[in-house]
């Protein structure tokens, strides 16, 4: 009985158990009482009737319980289905369109639209980074229209068009620091462009010994007496040349009077197809004057033996005839002279014999070849030399060849009857030796090309091939000496040639 007691549910269960419990000590002390046996099933269909009715009504509690929940879990369900349909359509837009609006004004800050901005309303992360693009948009516009977005446009363009040129550019600046190089540059260098730009050019001179030549002489004092040879460059698996062509970028500074250097442009120009074909031409050259130069002396030996009376005499025109063939002769042996001494001075293999020579006697000598020469138009030789003049050092043959074509072409422009001067003067550390004639002198205009080969005054009628004064200019700078001409047009013109003294 004790275990009905401990699962009482139901109102009233605790007394009809209790009852039960009583009839029932009772039964067990009369088994053979009808009443009490007649209780005790009444109290037993009591507590079953009791227990049933309580599982029917928790059944149905249950059962409507299990409605209510349906019915909620049905209704949870539609809301979450029309909230997830309303995410579904609304949320892709929601995140997409924003990201599709910042995409296009991207689009538009590439293509230099700079005024594009982008505007989200909201304060989520699109917010943060639509005021984040604005900001930085707004200093993009801010930029462009400074310039210094055109300086730096210009800059690219320059680089570009420098990177394309087919010859080797370089940039210094005042510093000799290396600003720029083309990639043709970094070729012949050997140096990669990251260990060229922006070292200084003389610290890797010390280790390449091609940027040191390149650099040499680019600021010098007197840019007239650098010499423009081409460079020996091993270029395009051949041995290539390269003329060196120094720019210097000045400017002068607001405010300023005096122009101020800023840098250097080194631009090399490959002549190796020129210097080839000059290199063909010298030696045709040399070829054919050696060559003429023998039947032309034969010619001349020949007239020497025609005017000889012992052959036989001539008549008047046949003298005439045999003094012009003479003269044409002796034009041509002094062109192939010439030719020869140019093929020697462009193959620069110019042979001298530096030694002290006294300047008077190469001027005698030159006076003396070219005495006849003056008898025939009765011109006379002013000589101005002072007694006490030191010797120089030259090459005696060859400067004496230089004044003979000085003196030679002084005659040749002078007029009949006039004179020519000739000077020697001492300086500081040179002597200079002077030729000077009053005759039709030279236009403003050739003075600068008067010693380029081949060149002659326009509208002469005097004979010649236009290679004396370059020879002469060659020959005398080859000694370390210079050679100039002060003319003035209709007044004469002065050559003056300067050598080093001697000791």
């Amino acid at each position: 009985m004790t275990l009905p007691e401990k699962n009482i549910t139901e109102i009233y269960e605790k007394e009809i158990t209790q009852e039960l419990r009583i009839n029932f000590k009772t039964y067990q002390t009369n088994p053979s009482d009808a009443f009490i046996q007649s209780k005790i099933r009444k109290d037993i269909f009591k507590i079953m009737d009791m227990n049933m009715q309580a599982i029917q009504r928790k059944s149905e509690l249950a059962k409507r319980t299990a409605d209510s929940a349906v019915l909620g879990i049905f209704i949870t369900g539609t809301l979450c289905f029309l909230i997830a349909f309303v995410l579904l359509v609304n949320l892709p837009a929601n995140i997409a369109d924003p990201i599709k609006e910042l995409t296009q004004s991207i689009q538009q800050i590439a293509t230099k639209n700079y005024a594009e901005r982008v505007h989200f309303e909201s304060h989520s992360e699109f917010g943060q980074l639509a005021k984040s693009f604005n900001a930085m948009a707004e200093k993009l516009e801010e930029y462009n229209n400074s310039s210094l977005a055109k300086l730096m446009m210009e800059k690219k363009r320059i680089e570009t068009l420098i990177d394309k040129m087919h010859d080797p550019v370089i940039g210094l600046d005042e510093n000799m620091l290396i600003i720029f190089a083309n990639e043709e540059a970094t070729n012949i260098l050997g140096l990669p462009y990251s260990e060229l730009i922006g070292f200084p050019s003389k610290d890797l001179a010390l280790k390449n010994d091609l940027l040191r030549e390149l650099i040499k002489d680019v600021h010098p004092v007197d840019e007239a007496a650098v010499s423009i040879k081409p460079i020996k460059i091993y270029a395009n698996d051949k041995e290539s040349y390269f003329e060196r062509d120094v720019q210097h970028i000045t400017i002068i500074p607001t405010g300023e009077l005096r122009p101020k250097t800023i840098g250097h442009v080194i631009l090399l120009r490959n002549v190796t197809e020129y210097k080839e074909l000059d290199f063909a031409k010298t030696n045709f050259i040399a070829t054919i004057s050696h060559e003429f130069k023998t039947p032309i002396s034969s010619i001349k030996m020949s007239l020497q033996l025609l005017e000889n009376e012992q052959i036989g005499k001539l008549n008047e025109e046949q003298k005439n005839l045999l003094e012009s063939i003479k003269d044409d002769a002796t034009r041509l042996l002094k062109i192939t002279g010439e030719l020869l001494n140019m093929t020697q001075v462009e193959s620069g293999n110019i042979q001298l014999t530096i030694l002290p020579v006294n300047p008077k006697d190469i001027l005698q000598y030159a006076i003396n070849a070219t005495k006849t020469q003056a008898e025939q138009k009765q011109i006379i030789f002013e000589i101005d030399c002072p007694d006490s003049i030191p010797p120089i050092l030259a090459d005696s043959e060859k400067t004496a060849w230089v004044i003979t074509n000085l003196i030679s072409n002084a005659i040749r422009y002078s007029y009949d009857h006039s004179s020519v001067y000739l000077m020697i003067r001492e300086t500081e550390n040179q002597v200079a030796i002077s030729v000077k004639d009053i005759g039709q002198g030279i236009a403003p205009q050739y003075k600068d090309k008067i010693f380029d080969r081949y060149f002659r005054v326009p509208g002469t009628q005097k004979e010649g091939t236009g290679l004396g004064l370059a020879i002469s200019k060659e020959f005398i700078e080859a000694q370390g000496g210079q050679i100039i001409v002060d003319s003035e047009f209709g007044a004469g013109s002065t050559f003056t040639l300067t050598l080093n003294k001697s000791g």
